[in-house]
């Protein structure tokens, strides 16, 4: 999810200056490591409406939901959401979201996004608590 905050390097450089360098990326690590959790059960959700357990449909799609561990990549700390286990769902997860040629509406159409969606609100919330808890 992108999201445009100003003045955040300013609050991060004051907040360096108090707790430290480690403190932060601890602080920072917890409050996406929990808002992660938020948007992984959202998605659970989603996929879930789609993923009957019975026919072409087992449920490989949610056993292979994986979150990572946090991360840095291009200078922020972030984590992955994606799909990793032996039934490869990941290769068919694009298909379903977006649809094919030959079946541009399947029942999986968009479900990802609305789970980022749905879950924007509460993952902003979560983070936030987590943050506070760290910086009192």
């Amino acid at each position: 999810m992108g999201l445009k905050i100003h003045g955040v390097n300013q609050l991060l450089n004051q907040l360096d200056d108090i707790l430290g360098e480690q403190a932060i990326k601890h602080a920072v690590d917890e409050a996406i490591k929990d808002g992660s959790l938020i948007l992984g059960m959202e998605l659970h959700r989603q996929i879930k409406t789609f993923s009957d357990g019975t026919g072409y449909s087992k449920g490989y799609s949610l056993e292979e939901i994986h979150i990572s561990e946090p991360m840095d990549r291009l200078g922020n700390r972030m984590i992955v959401i994606h799909w990793k286990g032996r039934h490869s769902r990941y290769r068919i997860i694009h298909l379903n979201e977006w649809g094919t040629i030959q079946n541009p509406n399947p029942r999986g159409k968009g479900k990802i996004a609305k789970a980022m969606k749905l879950a924007q609100r509460e993952y902003g919330r979560v983070v936030r608590e987590s943050l506070r808890r760290y910086i009192k």
